[in-house]
């Protein structure tokens, strides 16, 4: 009797809102930020859930130490506590999940079936300015995955008519990103990360890009550290590969 066919491991991809958690106000109520100000127990509830909704061990979710860098960590077990500064993750090992948490920034999630490589990405002003996409995905093509292959999500963010910044900056990080400069809803200067982001990975060459259009300071269930005046939860984009 031959054997079955083995199915290759599937790819997941997951966006939480700030719906379903443990939480009190003004955090409520899925947070996973312990940087925030939340209640500690309420954050660990709120991940404990998180592994469980999405069938993970809890300790195969893969934190990071997010600094508005560009640096990037391969990671091939797990990890005892977050990866320290760092803005991206990457892996080829099977079930580790990679978490990247958000409150405006853009939570870029990297994948290549044919690889089964997988990369999660912190990515705002500075992230898009230093190139912080492109390293995730040097470091994917160093375990193996090739660029013609690589898909791309970006996730819930600001929106370039809710993101006001002074002219200067946004000349800066046109000249970095091209496609990022935007106006806000009162015609003053704006970033559109979102839009520069693409930009970036398709001079790349990756053509697969998928982009979420919800605003994080417009959609009330998710959080803004803009709209929320600095003080409120995390959400988070996870990616991980099922199986073994």
């Amino acid at each position: 009797m031959s054997n079955p066919r083995k199915h290759p491991p599937r790819i997941r991809r997951v966006l939480s809102t700030r719906r379903g958690g443990f939480s009190a106000p003004p955090y409520d109520s899925f947070n996973f930020g312990l940087h925030v100000g939340d209640d500690p127990e309420s954050v660990a509830r709120n991940r404990s859930r998180l592994a469980a909704e999405i069938g993970v061990e809890q300790a195969d979710l893969v934190w990071m130490e997010q600094v508005h860098g560009r640096s990037v960590q391969v990671v091939t077990e797990r990890v005892d506590g977050p990866v320290e500064v760092t803005d991206a993750l990457v892996t080829a090992t099977p079930g580790l999940a990679l978490v990247v948490q958000v409150a405006d920034c853009v939570p870029l999630l990297l994948w290549d079936e044919q690889a089964r490589v997988i990369g999660a990405v912190h990515c705002g002003r500075q992230g898009l300015r230093l190139g912080v996409a492109g390293r995730a995905v040097d470091a994917m093509v160093g375990l193996g995955s090739s660029i013609g292959s690589i898909n791309a999500l970006l996730g819930p963010a600001i929106c370039g008519r809710d993101y006001e910044v002074p002219q200067p900056m946004q000349a800066d990080v046109e000249q970095h990103a091209p496609g990022s400069a935007a106006r806000t809803k009162q015609g003053t200067a704006a970033l559109d990360i979102r839009a520069g982001l693409a930009g970036q990975l398709k001079s790349l060459g990756i053509q697969s890009i998928e982009i979420d259009p919800r605003c994080t300071v417009e959609d009330p269930d998710l959080f803004s550290h803009r709209g929320d005046k600095g003080r409120t939860g995390r959400q988070v984009a996870v990616v991980w590969i099922e199986g073994s």
